[in-house]
């Protein structure tokens, strides 16, 4: 196994409700002794239960154990939502925050039409990112700082435009703190999630809201020179018929994001969307702004953002690791 693979979830199996179940008492009739137990099995039905057993209660170590028997590290992942937020903390914006602020990143990319400020997610300790492609989308370098101010040189590894997303390596990098990546198909309409990117260049700046809406059809561009680097900071796309922050060109790809309500502003891109657990359950990466003015006073994140679901993400993480740039 690779570290492409993600954990498997065990569950237990069910407890069979008693069978045959006991007798109805009718008034009248006499009251019969309960049947003695019966017997445990032995030999290898009771050997395979205990197999059986053993097997659920190991099955919350998968991920550690596939990372100490691989020596690769594995992507922290979760099919259901798992709890990343210490307890007394459980569902406040400051547990969420101290929970999963190590895990963002900012990333800075140069290329031939400026330099560009984006964010990025850990899912590996060994410094794999994910990222919107339009932040890396043609650099000829790409930093990127963590949390405790640290800088590595990075690689892009492979970029999917298609999805407007991509990943980045980080040089030399070990012990990081992986994010949880959760299950974007649980979430609802009406749920609290935190927003954690580098807005202008503030790193780790944590912002908070509800998820508006679910499935909105958002199309951006995938042409390099539609990107950051352009110097208003902001990624054009099309929402509804209309185009914001600028022209998405004639290159464009349409994806299912959700709708939040956190603030997002020009340098969130890329980075995550999470739940209430501390699981991350998007990647943000569009926000429309009331004006194309950057310096204006009414520029800046008006509550309409976009996030790709992580699922989204999940499913393209092996094309991802493959190297494709597409």
């Amino acid at each position: 196994m690779t570290d492409e693979s993600y954990p498997q979830q065990h569950a237990t199996s069910p407890v069979n409700p008693e069978w045959p179940p006991p007798p109805v008492y009718q008034p009248g009739q006499p009251v019969h002794a309960a049947p003695a137990p019966r017997r445990r099995a032995k030999g290898p039905l009771a050997l395979l239960a205990a197999v059986a057993i053993v097997s659920a209660a190991i099955g919350g170590g998968t991920a550690y154990g596939i990372q100490e028997l691989t020596g690769k590290p594995a992507v922290t992942s979760s099919s259901t939502s798992t709890t990343v937020v210490p307890s007394s903390k459980k569902g406040t914006v400051a547990g969420v925050a101290a929970a999963v602020s190590p895990s963002i990143v900012e990333i800075s990319a140069s290329s031939e039409s400026g330099q560009s400020t984006g964010s990025g997610v850990i899912i590996t300790s060994n410094g794999q990112i994910v990222t919107n492609n339009h932040v890396v989308a043609g650099a000829s370098s790409v930093k990127a700082t963590t949390s405790d101010g640290k800088t590595y040189a990075a690689r892009v590894v492979g970029t999917d435009s298609k999805k407007d997303l991509a990943l980045v390596q980080l040089q030399g990098a070990s012990g990081l703190k992986a994010a949880t990546l959760g299950n974007s198909d649980g979430i609802q309409v009406g749920d609290q999630v935190v927003a954690i990117g580098s807005p202008e260049g503030l790193s780790g700046t944590v912002t908070s809201g509800i998820v508006s809406a679910l499935d909105r059809d958002v199309t951006v561009s995938t042409e390099e020179s539609q990107g950051q680097g352009q110097g208003n900071g902001r990624w054009p796309f099309e929402f509804g018929g209309r185009q914001f922050n600028g022209d998405t060109g004639s290159s464009t790809t349409t994806y299912k994001a959700i709708q939040t309500d956190a603030s997002l502003n020009p340098g969130n891109s890329g980075g995550a969307l999470i739940d209430m657990n501390g699981n991350i359950i998007g990647i943000n990466s569009a926000m429309y702004s009331a004006t194309s003015d950057s310096t204006s006073s009414n520029a800046g994140s008006v509550g309409l953002g976009f996030a790709i679901p992580v699922n989204t993400v999940k499913s393209d993480l092996a094309t991802l690791r493959s190297g494709s740039q597409s």
